[in-house]
């Protein structure tokens, strides 16, 4: 591509945010015309695990089907007429069947679509050979688990590869495991034709991404002032970035669509699981978020700007799931006087019983038990106060190498229920059945290492690396300055953190991120005053699991302005390892809103 055809801005549109979005994105984004690309993310580790168990049970399975049949097949013509490319990491562990179904649907709908496929992430079948290579988890120091329960490996690729096969003409890209805003960051290489050294556009480019990626999170879902949203959820818009060639970008939505796009939408997917915003680490370059600025440019359109680029690591992250045994549980309901005291009598009841059981059967013990009530503020580290609750949801979990004797554990919840206190109810539709644990096990591995593939046409070619100058002198980003201690002239009043800031929390694996956001300026350093990392460690001391040192981790961006909190070991093993009611910490940041914030009176008059 010549220097005379690059263009200036390109437009993308995001159409998941993980596998079971709903199906109505593509037809939307295709409604408001005018996009050269859709994107697509799919993948979470939680997700690999499941892929790669459909495509142990069936060879041409293992990848995100409905991108196939709902997604892209269904509007397959309209993106042919618009010239509309798509590129999305649907293929999951098995990308060469995901793209042989779609070329299939494509030959017999008539179109001309060529369809490449980037690979190369799957490292399956070198489970053993990593074994034996005495590799040491990321972050808990831990060995590789035993190589026969090993479900998938897979390294986490980056944009360039993607890139290659767009400007080989494909009009379709479809990757296995690749960083979830390597979708968007691939695009704007292959238009704008960004080099391995141009960090700070590659940052900003990723920043695109990493907005688009979780769907209509920018644009008023999950936003803590839902209610500025909640006029048209049914209705609610995907987002859309406008990037220009410096990696600057607008983010905006379809018109006619509800929800809404803010600085205060925006900023809330901007902090989501980041973690230490000055050093977010993708394949591609390490990114420094501190001082990006966000502008309400108009109705729905804000420009984001300001993201500093510095050489990626030479190493790659690579995950792997495990199978550990299995879980099993099951959520009842009592109402009436003291509704919380009769659920944790009748758990603690059933859990003796099911004891007594194995122990008679030689069976041993549960690997770990768990009771939550909801509805007693249990999830807040304390249990409501006088006169209990009157209704409350009970779940009763456990986990055990053998799935018998979870099936023991299931009889009995249903088992007691003419033998314990009155009250209890319930809505099922049959007895729940044990389901694997599956554990990550992350570590890294030279790029150099990877042999990354890309299929276009019946032909395959190797990806050869770019080689970058910078990486032979990394920079390194200078830490923000922290906002002054403030002094108050009057005394402070007291307001729970909602009243002067916004908050979004994710997870990653046994980590909770939680970003909060100053809702203006002048609140941010008694934000800061107020919650320390000790602070946020009592908050959440009923979930962490005390190994963790620090237990939780404080970052700084004033450039939004907002604040970013890393905790460590807080989710019970976190994903479907986890027996927790919220094993990714989605509700984390709802609970720290309540925290209260001592600020001058004066402040908050001007808000």
């Amino acid at each position: 591509m010549s220097e005379e055809q690059r263009k200036q801005i390109i437009r993308i549109g995001g159409a998941s945010g993980f596998w079971g979005e709903s199906q109505l994105a593509t037809a939307q984004l295709l409604a408001g015309g005018g996009l050269d690309y859709i994107v697509y993310d799919y993948l979470a580790e939680i997700t690999m695990s499941i892929m790669a168990r459909a495509r142990a049970a069936d060879p041409e399975r293992g990848y995100a089907v409905d991108f196939v049949s709902a997604a892209v097949g269904p509007n397959l013509k309209e993106i042919a007429r618009q010239g509309v490319k798509i590129v999305s990491n649907a293929g999951g562990v098995n990308p060469q069947a995901c793209a042989a179904d779609l070329k299939a649907l494509i030959e017999s709908s008539g179109l001309d679509l060529r369809v490449a496929v980037v690979s190369g992430d799957d490292l399956l079948g070198d489970a053993q050979r990593l074994a034996d290579r005495g590799l040491s988890e990321m972050f808990s120091g831990a060995p590789f688990p035993p190589v026969e329960q090993v479900a998938s490996v897979n390294a986490y690729l980056g944009a360039f590869p993607i890139a290659e096969a767009l400007a080989a003409g494909a009009d379709i890209v479809i990757t296995g495991r690749v960083v979830d805003s390597a979708v968007t960051l691939g695009a704007c290489i292959r238009e704008f034709g960004w080099s391995a050294d141009d960090l700070d556009r590659l940052a900003g480019g990723s920043l695109a991404g990493h907005i688009l990626e979780c769907g209509p999170q920018a644009t008023g879902g999950n936003f803590t002032d839902w209610e500025l949203a909640a006029g048209d959820y049914a209705g609610i818009g995907y987002p859309i970035a406008e990037i220009e060639a410096d990696g600057s970008f607008v983010c905006t939505k379809p018109g006619e669509t509800g929800g809404l796009v803010t600085r205060h939408t925006v900023a809330e997917q901007m902090v989501y699981e980041i973690g230490d915003p000055q050093a977010y680490v993708l394949p591609d370059v390490t990114c420094d978020f501190t001082q990006v600025t966000l502008e309400q440019t108009g109705p729905d359109r804000v420009r984001v700007r300001g993201a500093r680029g510095h050489p990626p690591p030479s190493a790659c992250k690579v995950s792997a799931t495990w199978a550990d045994g299995f879980r099993a549980g099951q959520v009842l309901f009592f109402a009436g006087f003291d509704a919380d005291r009769k659920a944790r009598c009748y758990a603690e009841a059933v859990l003796r019983r099911a004891r007594s059981r194995l122990q008679a059967a030689g069976l041993p013990d549960f690997a770990e038990t768990c009771i939550e009530l909801i509805g007693d503020e249990s999830h807040y580290g304390a249990r409501r106060a006088l006169g209990g609750a009157r209704e409350v949801a009970l779940k009763i979990a456990a986990r055990h190498q053998d799935s018998k004797a979870l099936l023991v554990l299931l009889q009995e919840i249903t088992g007691l229920a003419l033998g314990g206190p009155p009250g209890l109810t319930g809505f099922a539709g049959g007895r729940p059945r044990p389901s694997p644990v599956v554990r990550l096990y992350s570590f890294t591995l030279p790029v150099s290492e990877l042999d990354v593939s890309i299929e276009l046409d019946g032909r395959s070619w190797r990806h050869q690396p770019a080689a970058s100058a910078a990486a032979a002198a990394p920079s390194q980003p200078t830490s923000p300055a922290e906002p002054p201690v403030p002094e108050a002239d009057t005394d402070l009043v007291e307001v729970p953190l909602i009243r002067v800031a916004l908050g979004r929390s994710g997870d990653k694996g046994d980590k909770a991120n939680i970003g909060v956001i100053a809702r203006r300026p002048g609140f941010l350093p008694w934000i800061w005053r107020a919650l320390t990392e000790e602070a946020v460690a009592g908050v959440f001391a009923h979930f962490l699991d005390g190994q963790a040192d620090p237990p939780v981790e404080r970052f700084l961006l004033p450039g939004l302005p907002a604040v970013n909190f890393l905790l460590h070991g807080v989710l019970g093993g976190g994903g479907i390892a986890s027996l927790r009611n919220d094993p990714q910490g989605k509700t984390y940041a709802q609970i720290l809103l309540d925290y209260p914030i001592p600020v001058p009176p004066a402040l908050l008059e001007e808000s």
